[in-house]
């Protein structure tokens, strides 16, 4: 019974790494996400900005 119990529990570990690694990887890939999406925002926002020349995220500068 000692056998089959280290190799449930063994099992189980693994399982939980496995969905740890997962979890890892899928949330790295949400802040790259989020990076490309606020240097995006960022760019759209100056080019809009020098479009209009008007100042739309409050900073002071126009563009």
């Amino acid at each position: 019974m000692g056998l089959f119990w280290d190799l449930m529990q063994q099992s189980q570990i693994s399982d939980q790494q496995n969905r740890a690694n997962s979890l890892e990887g899928r949330v790295a890939w949400l802040e790259e996400e989020l990076h490309h999406t606020k240097v995006l925002l960022v760019k759209t926002l100056k080019a809009l900005e020098e479009y209009t020349g008007q100042d739309i995220d409050g900073d002071g500068v126009a563009g």
